[in-house]
């Protein structure tokens, strides 16, 4: 196979089928998309099915905790999952640019197919598209999936009183990239929280009945997913600042950026509202899943109508967080 991506890739041709026999196929390996037809045929359950779609332009597009593909494959695993659904099938389309690496596409979508098997879901359609160089940086990747919703799980009204919970420690994600896109030379061993969320999800089955909502805190961070959880609430959300784990490293890094930890991206992070008397339950069960031991409540609605999102801290003092207003940090995901 020729070392670097050339425009006959992307032509429909020979050195198309070569690329998907090569590289998709060997990885993506199943007996759905290996039967080469134009639509994937798949079984489908009773009960309501969740669909959603995304797309993938991080810079760099490998950094500490992963790569464009690990987060293709666990952003769209995860959109699915805080819907309550249990993700089934993918699809992933890639648009790469002329002299791209084979071999560095050849471990992206190797990190694909690890993270699905990690999460038993299976690609099972794509479409791969090649650009004249210049027209792209590197690679791009569509990825769309769909699930079951399990438990019969839905939204549900939020009420004054309920509490706010967040599976880890925010921001890790965006601070990442800030530092490995920008080379600072910072002593840290910071790296990115990209992770499938389905799992833990799943661990709360129990719970269902009593979370009103779940959210995963990407673009804008948790300050920007508060608020959209507040307009949709009619409430106002106030949280403890000292309750909000963040990682001493990502403090003081944002705070040397100029940057704030609440808006920074997470890729691996649930946000959870709950009804107060399971709260800390759900916290404990949280704390005992790797990669939720920071497991915390937050913050709680309150009854002011005015759908403000406010952090206070130990000694009294308030400050609203509006919704991120333009891009703290562009091409995170």
């Amino acid at each position: 196979m020729n070392e670097k991506i050339k425009l006959v890739h992307g032509d429909g041709g020979k050195y198309t089928d070569e690329l998907i026999q090569k590289i998709f196929y060997k990885h993506f390996n199943n007996s759905i998309l290996t039967e080469g037809i134009d639509s994937a045929l798949f079984p489908v359950c009773k009960g309501r099915m969740a669909f959603t779609t995304d797309s993938f332009v991080v810079r760099p597009l490998f950094f500490s905790g992963g790569n464009i593909g690990k987060l293709a494959i666990c952003g769209t695993i995860n959109d699915l999952a805080v819907s309550g659904a249990k993700p089934l099938y993918l699809s992933t389309g890639f648009i790469i640019e002329e002299g791209f690496s084979i071999e560095i596409l050849d471990l992206i979508v190797n990190e694909m197919a690890k993270q699905c098997k990690a999460s038993e879901v299976k690609i099972v359609t794509g479409d791969t598209k090649v650009v004249e160089k210049g027209s792209a940086d590197g690679i791009f990747i569509n990825t769309a999936g769909v699930g079951i919703v399990e438990e019969d799980y839905e939204m549900k009204k939020i009420n004054a009183g309920d509490k706010i919970i967040v599976s880890g420690n925010i921001g890790a994600h965006g601070t990442t990239i800030a530092l490995e896109r920008y080379n600072i030379d910072a002593k840290s061993n910071i790296k990115s929280d990209c992770a499938s969320v389905y799992k833990i999800i799943s661990s709360l089955k129990e719970y269902y009945p009593f979370i009103k909502i779940m959210k995963d805190p990407t673009r804008g961070g948790l300050a920007t997913i508060l608020n959209e959880i507040s307009n949709i609430s009619g409430l106002s959300i106030k949280l403890e600042e000292e309750s909000i784990p963040v990682l001493r490293e990502v403090a003081g890094i944002t705070k040397m950026l100029g940057m704030d930890p609440m808006y920074m991206a997470c890729e691996g992070r649930v946000v959870l509202v709950v009804k107060s008397e399971v709260a800390e339950d759900i916290v404990n069960k949280l704390r005992s899943i790797e990669q939720c031991e920071d497991a915390n409540i937050i913050g709680t609605f309150t009854s002011n109508q005015e759908c403000l999102v406010y952090i206070e801290n130990y000694f009294g003092g308030k400050r609203i967080l509006n919704p991120l207003d333009g891009e703290m940090l562009p091409r995170i995901c």
